[in-house]
């Protein structure tokens, strides 16, 4: 299927919602998962179209985005802005948890309302971070890769000099598929459900 990359426009939002629901916990999707199905991509799609949509990029058939690849040069910049920024929009819709969670959909919700829990220590060096999704029909033709790469060139000409991300453990496809692209295991204190992986910008 022929697709090209581009960067990221407004119009884009709703079909990158789309494939982030459609492709999220390890590629099963979660679509019908919890209460409301904007819930994943408001973690975790929504924040960086908002914040920093200059280093989103999208996979374009001609008709929609199919995959996209989105970040931030700074993961302390980006968590900063998140709680100013992003968090008081998210608290027209979501309330923070009176307690520890318990629920599946009360872990999601625990996880937006403490975007600090992406600093984690052993990767202060590695300072940019990134998310990547394409829908079946587009994986395995060489987009990944390609996506990757103007993601890693646009955070590394922002003065990124290395990059992680976070990939669920039992998705071992995609780690291989990263592995593949240099990026490296690196243990964390706390990585929760995911397995970290780094690699230069450049």
């Amino acid at each position: 299927m022929s697709a090209t990359i581009r960067p990221y426009r407004d119009s884009d939002r709703a079909a990158i919602y789309d494939v982030c629901v459609r492709t999220a916990n390890a590629g099963r999707g979660v679509g019908g998962r919890y209460s409301n199905d904007d819930l994943v991509p408001d973690i975790v799609a929504g924040p960086y179209l908002f914040l920093e949509p200059w280093h989103a990029y999208v996979l374009d058939n001609g008709e929609r985005a199919v995959g996209y690849i989105i970040g931030t040069a700074s993961t302390p910049h980006f968590v900063a802005a998140y709680r100013d920024r992003w968090l008081p929009r998210l608290r027209e819709r979501y309330q923070p948890l009176p307690g520890p969670p318990v629920t599946e959909e009360e872990q999601r919700l625990d996880i937006m309302f403490h975007p600090e829990r992406m600093l984690q220590p052993e990767l202060a060096p590695h300072p940019a971070h990134l998310h990547i999704n394409l829908l079946p029909g587009y994986q395995r033709l060489g987009h990944g890769r390609e996506l990757m790469s103007t993601f890693l060139a646009s955070v590394a000409a922002a003065g990124a000099p290395s990059c992680y991300l976070s990939v669920r453990r039992e998705n071992a496809g995609a780690i291989r598929f990263y592995e593949r692209l240099g990026w490296e295991p690196i243990e964390v204190s706390d990585p929760g459900p995911g397995v970290c992986l780094v690699r230069p910008t450049s």
